[in-house]
């Protein structure tokens, strides 16, 4: 997926992008940054929910900009919240039919991806009566269930226990990617070697590093928090 030169503002709040530019392969990439960076709007303008003055952006195996649809980018939200009265199949099921899938394709898809998040035996319980962990993952089934070309998952351990997070990051670590992009958005360095394939870390509204995990990792002299001094050098303790 290829994002060139967007310029983007809220109004009379500021620019937030001022001819941005990114390359995202498949695979996993994590994208990092600090809180106000701009990752959560970029990612909105990837779904196609915002619309930039200026710029383009690329599917892949797309000759040019086209409007993203719901089947070909999925996008996870920080909060993922219970519809009301539904069941979690049948909530990751209306995710599938709103993008387009028949009724029979999105409960048979609802099947497969609650398996893959490990919430088979969660599917026939209220959405409102689950966890926060387990609404994420839920979360994360909405996005699966069309098979999107970019899944784009935005501070997807943002507010759960430790135990919580060690749980979502092995469900994410089990999803494969194949030809997809799937980009996960945090200001987390945990896992960065074992979960992705690349890492891009912005702030400010641009683009300061890309890279490999091993090119991040060896921004910083070896030693303890070897990934989080890497991420300091390059944001600064003040903005992380």
């Amino acid at each position: 997926m290829t994002i060139e030169g967007v310029y983007f503002s809220y109004g009379r709040h500021g620019e937030i992008f001022h001819g941005f530019d990114c390359e995202l392969h498949s695979g996993k990439t994590v994208l990092l940054g600090p809180n106000g960076a701009g990752k959560s709007t970029l990612f909105r303008i990837m779904a196609g929910i915002l619309k930039p003055s200026a710029g383009r952006v690329i599917l892949p195996d797309s000759p040019g900009p086209v409007s993203p649809s719901r089947s070909q980018v999925a996008l996870m939200p920080q909060d993922v919240p219970p519809i009301p009265g539904l069941r979690v199949d049948e909530q990751v099921a209306y995710s599938g039919w709103l993008a387009g899938l028949s009724r029979r394709d999105a409960q048979s898809r609802a099947v497969e991806v609650l398996a893959a998040v490990n919430l088979s035996d969660k599917a026939s319980s209220r959405a409102s009566r689950l966890s926060g962990g387990q609404l994420r993952r839920v979360g994360l089934a909405q996005a699966l269930v069309v098979n999107p070309q970019v899944l784009l998952l935005d501070e997807p351990t943002a507010g759960l226990d430790p135990a919580q997070r060690h749980s979502f990051r092995e469900v994410l670590k089990s999803v494969p990617s194949g030809d997809q992009v799937v980009v996960v958005s945090t200001h987390l360095v945990d896992d960065i070697e074992d979960l992705y394939d690349r890492v891009v870390v912005m702030n400010e509204g641009c683009v300061i590093f890309a890279g490999t995990p091993d090119e991040f990792i060896n921004l910083s002299e070896p030693g303890p928090n070897r990934a989080e001094r890497s991420y300091l050098g390059l944001v600064g303790s003040e903005r992380a």
